[in-house]
């Protein structure tokens, strides 16, 4: 039998199951030698130790702890660290990339989710369709056949708020539709946009020229509060504010204040703090839409995670590169 090298779940247990259900599994034990029943939410746990120091690839995940010096001390044999998840902030430290360690994750298959979670809510709120469902379930009565000044997708202005993996995939599922798309991206510049088949413009003139705006930069000390009063008051009435990408983004005494004038309306599927407060005006407000941070991979989605995983496994074994490697000098800038 060929040899495979020895691997290692370590994330929440929980969640091993759910990334890697059976069929998934089979395909992963195909390049590695892994055993879903042992996995390390503490690399100092008894119970791992032997296998953490012949641990050749470490297949990571929501809830793996942090792979510093000592983690690392104790797998001496780890040459790859393939992560069935998006960012690789929490577990990632310099000392990784010292060792020469290789990482992957699998950002790209959890854009795919989170696009197309921005997609329906930027076609649906073109529609009005959240305030027109809270009218009809007031008033119970159809307001007739005639036609609804002011709603509709044909022409509707779109800005996109950066080129991450996902605001691509949002770019690319919005080409089909009659919109008008606008990018703004500080890394992107004019060749770069014309590549994606959208015109640049600077924030503000983006801000002031949208219908809606959705939000797909990183958070870090730069972009923390990205859109605050002056930004938000920039925007046109009846305007419509998307953000799947963190809470911090987005100042939310800013946001609930404009929210209260009913000028414009926001569609929030992740909040600072997250969750909410149970007395957050959010909740309430008419004009804000909320769900709970689960346009990401869920339920039958999850499984897209810890295919990709298999998927690089197979390249490692079969002598390639990864498919997707992370940058530790792009980390930074991404969300």
């Amino acid at each position: 039998m060929t040899h495979l090298p020895q691997a290692l779940f370590a994330m929440t247990a929980e969640h091993v199951p759910q990334v890697f259900p059976p069929e998934v599994l089979e395909r992963l034990r195909e390049s590695v030698d892994i055993d879903p029943a042992l996995v390390a939410e503490d690399f100092t746990d008894p119970r791992v130790k032997d296998v953490l120091a012949r641990t050749e690839i470490l297949v990571t995940g929501w809830g793996c702890p942090r792979l510093d010096a000592a983690a690392l001390d104790a797998a001496p044999e780890l040459r790859a660290v393939l992560h069935s998840a998006g960012s690789v902030k929490s577990l990632a430290t310099p000392e990784l990339w010292r060792r020469g360690i290789a990482v992957s994750s699998a950002a790209a298959a959890n854009a795919v989710p989170v696009a197309e979670y921005t997609l329906a809510m930027i076609l649906l709120a073109g529609k009005d369709l959240f305030a027109a469902r809270d009218r009809l379930r007031t008033e119970r009565a159809f307001p007739g056949w005639g036609l609804f000044p002011g709603i509709g997708n044909h022409g509707r202005r779109v800005g996109v708020i950066g080129a991450s993996r996902i605001g691509r995939r949002v770019l690319e599922l919005l080409r089909p539709f009659d919109l008008r798309v606008r990018l703004t991206d500080p890394y992107v510049d004019e060749a770069g946009a014309a590549a994606l088949g959208v015109p640049l413009l600077p924030l503000d003139d983006l801000l002031r020229t949208s219908d809606i705006v959705t939000i797909h930069a990183p958070e870090t000390p730069e972009t923390r509060h990205l859109i605050g009063p002056r930004e938000l008051a920039l925007m046109p009435d009846g305007a419509v504010l998307i953000n799947t990408a963190r809470g911090g983004l987005l100042d939310h005494e800013a946001l609930i204040a404009e929210l209260r004038t009913g000028r414009i309306s926001a569609i929030l599927d992740v909040t600072d703090p997250e969750p909410l407060p149970a007395d957050s005006p959010l909740y309430d407000l008419p004009n804000a839409f909320i769900t709970p941070h689960l346009a990401g991979s869920q339920g039958n989605e999850a499984a897209r995670l810890g295919l990709a995983v298999a998927e690089e496994a197979a390249r490692l074994r079969a002598g390639g590169d990864l498919a997707h490697p992370v940058d530790p000098a792009a980390l930074e800038r991404e969300a």
